[in-house]
């Protein structure tokens, strides 16, 4: 399947790859060279694969709480929230962004799982609750410290664009085009997601790459700026045996009325680990030396038993060392902890640091822009 954007990203040089079931660019200039412009200026990533859907229909937020851990009912127009699609085991079947939208929910989740969660969603809300499958939309993320700039330019609404804050969002126009715009992103700097119809896709991708602060950024920069900003990606870090505990994701389940009703799926286990610990916990590792340690590695006792697992891992450009995260028992968790990893029968040492790798950079509200 081709996305909006495919023949752009191939007139640009873009080195496509299969992912998610499409073509995408892994990269253009070299990912160490697109990394650090996205950490230095702006970078444009086609996120065109993720699933974009809209729900609407009498009750939405109370059957929606029954799938997600999040406080739907309180979340104000214009308002964005991570959180996770579970299982009733309590494991994760997806991670998403959600925003109220006047008349519904607008929610983003993820390529590779968009049509098992469209499936999830039709099976488990009730025929009153519309599920609209937007695939006639594209979307774009603009990442990096002058990202403001550039859009700032192009974006007009009913209010600036300065006025989106960090997990917000709101309707604007670029240059004629109607588009939804949200302040967050997948790279730990400042940034905007813009949500417009597919038929124009090349048109704001052209203008806003016609812009000196931005250029098209591909796939390879994009894991290694998330891997350094501690985001976790679904089917690697995240899957449906882990649970958000586990996954060291305590702020998605952090609202107390919904603690108090437990009336999402596996609550009395994501509960209980809360309050006592899981077994296993997601963590950060630095390696010694410049070799990285890629997923499925694993991490050892002193005895050389497996007790947990690398799941990404990599080469930072920001931290100049290799970095992984990796899921140890809780025992292992704790910041210093010296740890043995395991990779193809060489031997590589590592110590559990703080996440994330990188400071996030985020604009919250109070900031100037």
């Amino acid at each position: 399947m081709l996305l909006p954007l495919d023949a752009w990203h191939r007139a640009r040089g873009g080195r496509m790859v299969p992912f998610a079931g499409y073509e995408m660019p892994v990269q253009y200039e070299g990912i160490m060279a697109e990394h650090q412009w996205v950490r230095e200026s702006a970078g444009l990533f086609d996120v065109s694969h993720m699933g974009q859907l809209f729900l609407s229909g009498e009750g939405l937020d109370a059957e929606l709480e029954k799938l997600i851990p999040a406080d739907v009912a309180g979340v104000a127009v214009g308002q964005q929230k991570y959180s996770l699609l579970l299982a009733e085991n309590g494991g994760i079947l997806d991670d998403l962004m959600f925003s109220r939208w006047p008349g519904g929910i607008y929610m983003v989740v993820n390529g590779a799982c968009k049509w098992d969660d469209i499936a999830h969603l039709r099976e488990h809300l009730p025929d009153s609750i519309e599920i609209n499958h937007m695939d006639e939309h594209a979307l774009m993320a603009l990442q990096g410290p002058k990202a403001f700039d550039a859009l700032n330019r192009h974006a007009t609404g009913e209010y600036p664009l300065d006025a989106l804050v960090f997990m917000k969002g709101g309707k604007f126009e670029i240059a004629g085009v109607p588009a939804y715009i949200s302040r967050s992103g997948y790279s730990g700097e400042d940034g905007f997601e813009i949500s417009i119809p597919a038929e124009d896709a090349a048109k704001v991708a052209d203008l806003l790459c016609g812009e000196p602060e931005v250029k098209p950024i591909g796939l390879g920069a994009r894991d290694s700026l998330r891997l350094e900003a501690d985001l976790p990606l679904y089917g690697h870090d995240l899957d449906p045996e882990t649970t958000p505990i586990m996954a060291a994701l305590n702020f998605a389940v952090a609202s107390k009325r919904r603690r108090e009703e437990a009336n999402f799926p596996g609550a009395e286990r994501i509960l209980h680990e809360r309050e006592n610990g899981p077994i296993q916990r997601r963590v950060g590792l630095i390696v010694e030396g410049r070799q990285p340690v890629r997923e499925g590695a694993l991490v050892l006792d002193d005895a050389g038993n497996e007790v947990g697992r690398v799941t990404s891992g990599g080469f930072a450009p920001t931290v100049q060392k290799p970095i992984a995260m990796a899921y140890v028992p809780t025992a292992m968790a704790e910041i210093g902890t010296r740890v043995t990893l395991s990779q193809r029968g060489k031997i590589h040492h590592g110590e559990v640091v703080a996440m994330p790798f990188v400071p996030h950079r985020y604009v919250r509200a109070g900031a100037s822009k």
